[in-house]
């Protein structure tokens, strides 16, 4: 892998998505288990982020690589629900007092559970952890799981935002995809989601499939608008080791840049706003109203719920264990609903940030997104300049693929479509190194 910005620039733009850093491939077994009380204790806890994870598809798509298994043994569902409570519990006992302004239910496919067993889900939730009324709450959907009744329990436990992964609207670019669908299917529900009237509606969409063209990109774009999604998120296609395209040997298309170019005009010229390489939102929607203030993913933490989930403090980062392929989640998932009440309230696997990734972290996560890089609250937030610490932020300004605007680094247009450049070329050569010799499972 290039190291340099120019060489880098010079190679495939899709290097990697810098969604959290460090990389989960960055983690590994601590030398010794730390309580969750010690790992929490001094950390800011009234505005923290929820996210539950569930495990279980109906289907496994071609393309994903995140950590979910499809038919689950019977009881399976059951007795991690059971495993969930107890981690919930443990957690929360381990924060003490805290509190929850947004939060997240993903997967997996949350709707995968019946809607009793998603109503037991938001009653522990609820009974537990300490949420602000009416915080933001996302949840993720697929097609064929979207039915009325499973719906109105998430009205009616506030979700605030449906998430749906449709991926394509053109049978031809799901079935390429791994992801055989119907798009009649797709549209009933996203019809019922509209119906629902949740505040927010995601539509996840993916460029890059082999056979995809600009104009059927565009059909599937112009498909997902008719619903007036207040977010849609583009993703490009990668093929990760383990998954289904990789064991075929199906690579992406050789258009992702020009699919993105084209799905990006395309939504910017029809009344949405880039928010990052990936998501896109109509302006003037109410998206996110009323809780984005709260949270600033930057400086906030995150509590992870369930096998895969992560948790973020300032110093140490924390899960599960991670896998790919069905062995080795099954196993993972097995040892996570075995787990007492003592293993549940300690960490045992992930990373430590020291101040200098923890900065790193910080800039990562401000520069990918259109919001910036604002140097006086870096310097606000870690008494130095961001400058100082990362001199190598100039070569973005001459490349140029960022620009200064009242104190804040923007990624430019040219930026923004190598986000999945800028992002690994920003890690630091400790985490590169541990991700370069993770051994997938």
């Amino acid at each position: 892998m290039p190291h340099t910005l120019a060489e880098r620039l010079s190679d495939d733009p899709y290097q990697g998505y810098a969604y959290a850093y460090p990389h989960k491939t960055a983690y590994r077994h601590f030398d010794k288990s730390i309580p969750l009380r010690n790992l929490w204790q001094g950390e800011d806890r009234d505005s923290l982020f929820l996210y539950v994870h569930l495990p279980f598809c109906e289907m496994r798509c071609g393309f994903c690589n995140l950590f979910t298994t499809t038919n689950p043994a019977e009881g399976l569902v059951q007795r991690y629900l059971a495993a969930l409570e107890t981690q919930t519990a443990c957690t929360v006992e381990a924060l003490g007092q805290h509190g929850f302004v947004r939060g997240a239910i993903g997967g997996g496919t949350p709707t995968f559970l019946t809607p009793d067993e998603l109503g037991r889900l938001f009653e522990m939730l609820d009974r537990h952890c300490s949420l602000l009324p009416g915080m933001p709450l996302s949840c993720e959907l697929s097609p064929a799981t979207a039915d009325p009744e499973k719906l109105a329990v998430l009205k009616a436990c506030g979700v605030t935002r449906a998430s749906i992964g449709v991926q394509s609207f053109i049978e031809s670019e799901t079935r390429t995809l791994g992801r055989p669908q119907k798009p009649a299917t797709v549209h009933q529900a996203l019809g019922r989601l509209r119906d629902a009237a949740f505040p927010v509606l995601n539509i996840d969409l993916i460029y890059g499939a082999v056979g995809q063209t600009v104009v059927s990109w565009e059909e599937s774009l112009r498909a997902a608008l008719e619903y007036s999604p207040e977010e849609i998120f583009l993703y490009p296609l990668y093929v990760r080791p383990l998954t289904g395209l990789d064991r075929i040997g199906r690579d992406p298309s050789d258009l992702r840049l020009d699919l993105y170019r084209a799905g990006r005009d395309f939504l910017l010229q029809r009344g949405y706003r880039q928010i990052s390489m990936r998501l896109f939102r109509r302006i003037g929607c109410a998206a996110e109203d009323g809780g984005s203030a709260a949270y600033c993913c930057q400086e906030d933490g995150m509590v992870g719920l369930g096998a895969g989930a992560r948790s973020y403090t300032r110093h140490v980062h924390y899960c599960t264990e991670y896998a790919v392929g069905r062995g080795g989640i099954m196993e993972i998932i097995g040892d996570y609903v075995d787990r007492s009440a003592a293993e549940h309230s300690s960490a045992v696997y992930g990373c430590t940030l020291d101040t200098a990734e923890q900065k790193r972290r910080y800039v990562i996560k401000s520069l990918l997104r259109a919001d910036g890089l604002c140097a006086s609250a870096y310097a606000d937030y870690f008494g130095t300049e961001c400058l100082m610490d990362f001199p190598e932020l100039g070569e973005l300004e001459s490349s140029p693929l960022a620009t200064w605007c009242d104190g804040v680094l923007i990624l430019t247009d040219a930026g923004f479509e190598r986000a999945d450049t800028i992002g690994p070329w920003l890690y630091s050569t400790v985490v590169a190194d541990e991700m370069q010799h993770y051994q997938f499972a």
